[in-house]
């Protein structure tokens, strides 16, 4: 893996540096404001949807996934993934900071306790209809 040495994690700067490097070795900095990044990323996103278009639900892990099926996934998730990162980059804004605030952000607007709560009142419900009309 270019910079990285086996077993060690990847970081999002490590990341950053690595998209950095990447463009201006090909002069490509002049073709990455925000509004290309974004529009790059967004024909990215819609190619990771292409692959689950029409499988319908599908389980966790991928178990019915073909080994190649996973790797063609695997490269569009970093394709976004990568984009993402550059497009944080090209705007200043630090993109691990920022998700660490969204997500204290979402524990505040979405406390544990009150959608555990809400769980088990749909639960209640779904489980009272059932046995009201014979179903499971």
């Amino acid at each position: 893996m270019a910079g990285v040495p086996e077993g060690d994690s990847v970081t999002i700067g490590k990341l950053k540096q690595i998209q950095a490097q990447f463009a201006k070795e090909r002069d490509w900095d002049q073709y990455h404001s925000p509004r290309n990044l974004l529009l790059a990323m967004i024909g990215e996103v819609g190619e990771l949807s292409e692959i689950f278009q029409w499988k319908g639900e599908v389980q966790r892990g991928l178990p019915d996934f073909k080994e190649e099926e996973k790797v063609h996934l695997g490269e569009e998730l970093s394709d976004v993934l990568l984009y993402l990162v550059r497009l944080s980059d090209i705007c200043g804004v630090d993109l691990g900071k920022a998700a660490l605030r969204k997500v204290e952000l979402n524990a505040i607007k979405y406390p544990a306790k009150a959608s555990k709560e809400v769980a088990n009142k749909e639960d209640g419900i779904e489980n009272s209809t059932s046995a009201d009309n014979g179903t499971d």
